[in-house]
């Protein structure tokens, strides 16, 4: 898939979305991933509560913090 992204991405068969980010695979979610990915993008990974952003055409870790769930399901 060519998103025109610096980093190497791939999707698994059960459709989620992963990175090599410094010499790592790193898990980048699966319905949090944008489609298709845009330049300033975010993102929260709801089962790691990894924090994405695309910058300059990378996906970036900004860090983690748990992920609380969505305001409108309390």
């Amino acid at each position: 898939m060519a998103f025109n992204l610096k980093t190497r991405l791939w999707q698994t068969g059960s459709l989620d979305w992963w990175a090599m980010l410094d010499n790592e695979d790193v898990y980048l979610g699966s319905r949090e991933f944008p489609l298709p990915p845009e330049e300033g993008d975010e993102w929260h990974v709801k089962k790691t509560g990894d924090l994405f952003k695309i910058i300059d055409g990378e996906v970036c870790k900004l860090g983690n913090k748990p992920f609380m769930g969505e305001e409108w399901l309390k």
